[in-house]
């Protein structure tokens, strides 16, 4: 069983910065891709990022290229989400995910998730 931890997530204006972290327990934490989802009120949960477990392949969501980037710290079992400009939509429940193999784009593919952290993107 994988445990993972978000963190970073509060309130930023708009054009701002913020990074997540994702703490993962599982000492074979290399050999897992992982990812973040996020979830805004109301609507459903919608894929932004994923890494495989060399941070050689990353993917991302058209919504957040170019503004976010993803990275992992194999020694420190930690994934990162970096993300600068950014804007009200983004504005949600950011989840950290993971699983074995390739990294995926939609959540069913996923096999952890984190409880979720709060980011909050004011105007």
């Amino acid at each position: 069983q994988v445990q993972l931890v978000e963190s970073g997530g509060r309130l930023v204006q708009a054009g701002g910065s913020l990074r997540l972290s994702c703490a993962a327990s599982e000492r074979a934490f290399s050999a897992y891709a992982m990812g973040w989802f996020r979830q805004a009120p109301g609507k459903e949960r919608e894929f932004v990022s994923a890494i495989n477990w060399s941070g050689g392949i990353t993917y991302y969501a058209d919504s957040v290229k170019g503004r976010f980037s993803i990275s992992r710290d194999n020694t420190k079992n930690t994934m990162y989400l970096q993300m600068n400009y950014l804007k009200p939509e983004d504005t949600g429940v950011y989840y950290c995910t993971s699983r074995r193999g390739l990294p995926a784009r939609t959540q069913y593919e996923y096999d952890y998730w984190g409880q979720g952290n709060q980011v909050t993107v004011s105007s």
